[in-house]
């Protein structure tokens, strides 16, 4: 990476500079990503109750998309279950609509089966070619107080952390895709799922770091786009296997590296522009969390979804456009 390239004449390096040039529009958008202004098509009025069940027991009260609606205030506006059940029902009382408000015991309850329709095929990948994909991982604290017991009372902590993987489009920044799973799951082992939600996507370009240099991430691309250009750097000590394919991907990556080192080999391939999937990382803790509010393993994956969802229409309400800045010559 540059930054340990250069690590020991960080101090003498100066930071790059960027100016945003729709500083106007972009401060509108920073506003309305906190507005309490909402809107309710007749669409999503007729579709507040659940449909009529066709099979035998009970009948659900509200739909999915009512509770989707609840879990997507409280997560904005960092509120629980609770709180988001007086919230909803004041909305709906300054609105004038005469609807039934979910309460906190039902939220609960349908958080665990609630599948967040996946509107991003339709509505944030670009249908007019191969898109570029990043992809990275992070670790999301599960809610409990084992920090505070292992800090205060040196009591060693059972609960773990999720990890949470995403797929960013580098042109839009959108989330694209993304998978929850426990800390012991490898990041090769999910570019697959991580590509099953992209189906009818094709991908132009594939940048991840080295962790997912490895034959499971080459052969789900292969699967997937065999004309995808994968950038991902070789381990350090990666040699060319004798028995390997010259012509491959990685054994090209190999070669261009020990012959002009890798510095040149990230300018080359463009390797830079996965920070922005490490940007939308810090944006997702930032704005989100750090820490799953939930606590079962199947709502703590709806509210992950909710999430991703949540970053992806703020994105589209306020999209800053930048240049860097040059130094006028004297």
């Amino acid at each position: 990476m540059p930054f340990k390239h250069n690590a020991s004449r960080r101090h003498r390096i100066g930071k790059m500079k960027f100016k945003v040039t729709n500083w106007r529009e972009y401060e509108a958008g920073l506003r309305r990503r906190g507005s309490l202004t909402l809107w309710l098509t007749p669409e999503a009025l007729s579709c507040w109750q659940a449909p009529k069940r066709t099979t035998r027991g009970g009948q659900p009260r509200y739909s999915d998309l009512a509770i989707e609606t609840a879990l997507t205030l409280g997560l904005v506006f960092g509120l629980r279950l609770r709180q988001t059940e007086g919230l909803l029902t004041s909305v709906l009382k300054l609105m004038g609509l005469d609807l039934p408000v979910p309460d906190h015991t039902t939220l609960s309850r349908r958080a665990s089966r609630l599948r967040v329709p996946d509107k991003r095929h339709n509505d944030r990948i670009p249908q007019k070619g191969p898109i570029h994909v990043l992809i990275d991982s992070t670790g999301l604290q599960v809610y409990g107080a084992g920090q505070w017991l292992e800090e205060k009372h040196s009591v060693k902590s059972r609960r773990g952390w999720r990890k949470l993987h995403l797929a960013l489009d580098a042109d839009s920044g959108d989330i694209i895709a993304h998978v929850m799973t426990d800390q012991e799951a490898g990041d090769t082992s999910q570019v697959g799922p991580l590509l099953d939600q992209m189906i009818d996507t094709p991908i132009g370009q594939f940048t991840a770091d080295g962790a997912y240099d490895g034959d499971p991430t080459y052969g789900a691309l292969t699967n997937h786009s065999p004309d995808a250009a994968v950038i991902i750097p070789p381990r350090a000590n990666a040699v060319k296997q004798p028995d390997a394919d010259p012509s491959s991907q990685r054994a090209r990556h190999i070669a261009a590296i020990n012959a002009d080192g890798r510095m040149k080999w990230q300018a080359a391939t463009g390797y830079g522009k996965r920070s922005l999937v490490e940007t939308a990382i810090g944006r997702y803790k930032s704005i989100i969390g750090r820490r799953l509010r939930a606590r079962s393993f199947a709502t703590q994956q709806t509210e992950v979804a909710i999430g991703c969802a949540v970053l992806n229409r703020m994105l589209a309400c306020a999209r800053p456009k930048s240049v860097r800045c040059t130094k006028a010559n004297p």
